[in-house]
């Protein structure tokens, strides 16, 4: 299909006064000899724009259609959980190849931002609980007790990647290998302990 003649902007101003009067689309079309689907487009256009004349585009066109954004805004609002990867392979399916970054700039345009996954307590509340009986047991403990758990003679373990002690069932070095003191355990405890 070939492209139709623009309309001239006295043509334009003369859809939109005669839509502010209240007439509608198809009326308005009948009266100045143009289809009521152009009429539709122009009145909208003017409504959006607050104005009849035809804008440069800026950038390059939407990757995405109208229908393809409203789609994944759809499938975000109803399964919070989808990544943008599928995502991307539905509308690969649909015919549209674009990458995750796309989706992205989609749905932050659309009002939805992305974020990670929440994060689960690693410790269940019978853990928390244990710990935090351990703790009070041996609040009173002298502080060569906790150095003699810590220290090389006294028997640590390596528990997935975290010395642990005999004694002690929780981690007793901290990241980066480093002794953890009394008070630095005990407050790990009482911070697990708040989540």
């Amino acid at each position: 299909m070939g492209k139709t003649k623009e309309l001239s902007k006295d043509i334009r101003d003369k859809m939109v006064d005669l839509h502010k009067a209240g007439m509608g689309y198809r009326t308005i079309g009948k009266q100045l000899g143009e289809k009521a689907t152009t009429v539709g487009a122009i009145i909208r256009k003017w409504k959006k724009f607050k104005t009849t004349v035809n804008l440069p585009r800026s950038g390059p066109p939407c990757k995405i259609s109208p229908r393809g954004a409203s789609m994944i805004i759809r499938k975000v609002r109803d399964q919070p959980r989808t990544t943008r990867q599928d995502l991307v392979n539905d509308l690969k399916r649909a015919g549209t190849t674009v990458s995750k970054k796309t989706i992205s700039n989609t749905l932050r345009r659309h009002g939805l931002k992305s974020c990670s996954a929440r994060k689960v307590p690693l410790l269940k509340p019978v853990h928390v609980q244990a710990r935090l009986r351990f703790a009070n047991d041996h609040l009173d403990d002298p502080e060569e007790e906790w150095e003699k758990d810590c220290a090389p003679g006294g028997r640590i373990e390596d528990v997935g990647g975290q010395l642990t002690s005999a004694k002690a069932p929780y981690p007793v070095t901290s990241h980066g290998g480093k002794p953890l003191s009394k008070p630095h355990i005990l407050a790990q405890e009482k911070l697990e302990h708040k989540q």
